[in-house]
């Protein structure tokens, strides 16, 4: 049998498996993206369980006409501007999110630069792209995701209940929320607000937001250094316990980590 090339599709999509796994996966690469463009107010929206729907809507840098055609390009990103891959500063770099997403489902991106007379709308179907084209003036990024995994419905059957699925997204969404305290959050389920956290400019406001009155009532700062590392938080005093390991995170340089 003789070796050839991948269609540029099936790679997209075989490549969409190490970033997408479930609609969770796409709140997150898509919160990051906005993350980094420096979004002061990020407002998520799903529908049954983020299978059918997620919006993602950012008031951050936005994008031009020619950015916005590079952003679904495989390894085309505004984040690495040298090669020294040892000092990253954002939460993505690899330029494979957009294109991921948008080979397994059909993705909608509105974006636009604060003082341009237009916007730009590009639509990709199951990865196969249309040109983008002009809409009225929009500032920041409104991301659409509707029917994940349609071009890949073999990845279906690994979804589990619209309930479980939402229960990984609030939990995706209370971390990023916890790293960033100075960034807004909303998080809806059709019109229905799950999760609101206002910027805080105290990381304490933003955790009181997220775990609720009891715990900061409970729970004495932490504060430690050495060398060049420092570790700071807050952690439950002994008489406030759990008997899950729920509601514990850790965060290194802003990205959260599970031991």
């Amino acid at each position: 049998m003789k070796i050839k090339r991948l269609d540029e599709t099936i790679i997209n999509q075989i490549a969409a498996g190490e970033v997408v796994e479930r609609p969770a996966s796409v709140i997150k690469e898509l919160v990051e993206n906005a993350l980094d463009a420096g979004a002061s107010n990020i407002d998520v929206t799903i529908h049954n369980g983020g299978q059918t729907y997620i919006k993602v809507i950012d008031d951050g840098h936005g994008m031009d006409k020619e950015d916005l055609e590079l952003a679904i390009e495989r390894h085309a990103t505004s984040k690495l501007t040298n090669t020294d891959l040892a000092h990253i500063t954002t939460m993505g770099f690899r330029g494979e999110a957009l294109p991921s997403i948008g080979s397994v489902s059909r993705l909608k991106i509105t974006s636009g630069v604060e003082g341009a007379e237009q916007g730009w709308v590009l639509l990709v179907e199951g990865g196969k792209k249309t040109p983008p084209h002009p809409c009225p003036p929009f500032r920041g990024t409104k991301i659409e995701v509707s029917d994940l995994f349609f071009a890949t419905p073999a990845r279906l059957k690994f979804m589990r209940t619209p309930a479980t699925e939402q229960g990984h997204i609030s939990d995706t969404f209370n971390r990023l929320g916890l790293a960033y305290p100075h960034v807004g959050f909303t998080l809806r389920n059709e019109n229905k607000v799950l999760a609101e956290y206002p910027a805080a400019s105290e990381v304490k406001t933003r955790i009181q937001q997220v775990l609720g009155h009891e715990f900061m009532e409970n729970a004495t700062s932490l504060e430690a250094q050495r060398g060049a590392l420092t570790l700071s938080g807050f952690v439950s005093i002994p008489t406030y316990n759990r008997s899950a390991a729920t509601h514990q995170y850790l965060f290194v340089n802003g990205r959260h980590v599970v031991d």
